[in-house]
């Protein structure tokens, strides 16, 4: 993959597309290696077996990627804790800075051992929504939190399947592999509070008692 694959790869899962290569694999069954996105001269463990911490250029737009989004998931999730209108959405947002703090230590972990340097701050489209997400309380913030949350876990989702089906690195698709099926419940909980707060907001009011 050249440097301008790479580039756009990362525009378009950070846009919410789904790419050609963005392929939806079994999250349970490791890829192999991957001739096609290994450059020549890797260093091989054996052969058809790249040597670890070797990252392709796969690799690199993961980290990067999924970087940024674990640093947004957190700053999102304390936002959700302190200005969160309901017991549900800061219970969520509090889940989202643990397990999504979690996940960024080890990502940087991994980043390390393969010597890829990470970005120390949000994106400009995540930073964006972060502001808005700011001058937000109470319903206001909970209805545009959850939004972005169904939107943000199915592009991670789409990163994780990106990086099992077409990265090089063991340690970084050994993460996205552990990773994606936590990020599918993330989602489904966020589906699940969206549907919630849909069926009170077209509840009949309750009667008062004469």
């Amino acid at each position: 993959m050249t440097d301008r694959i790479a580039a756009a790869a990362l525009a378009a899962l950070l846009l919410g597309t789904t790419p050609g290569w963005a392929q939806t694999v079994d999250p349970t069954t490791p890829a192999p290696g991957n001739p096609a996105t290994t450059p020549a001269g890797t260093p091989e463990r054996k052969p058809g077996t790249p040597a670890p911490h070797r990252p392709n250029a796969s690799d690199q737009v993961f980290v990067v990627a999924a970087a940024q989004g674990g640093l947004a998931e957190v700053a999102f999730g304390k936002l959700a804790e302190a200005q969160g209108g309901s017991d549900a959405v800061r219970d969520f947002g509090r889940q989202m800075v643990r397990d999504h703090g979690k996940a960024n230590d080890r990502l940087a972990d991994l980043a390390k051992a393969a010597g890829i340097v990470l970005p120390r701050e949000m994106d400009a489209e995540h930073q964006a929504i972060h502001d808005k997400l700011k001058g937000l309380k109470g319903a206001d913030f909970d209805r545009a939190y959850v939004a972005s949350q169904i939107a943000d876990h199915q592009v991670t989702a789409q990163l994780l399947e990106y990086e099992i089906g077409a990265g090089q690195d063991e340690g970084l698709k050994g993460f996205a592999t552990e990773t994606l099926p936590v990020v599918f419940h993330h989602l489904q909980m966020a589906q699940g509070l969206h549907t919630e707060m849909a069926t009170a907001s077209t509840a009949p009011p309750i009667p008062k008692a004469k």
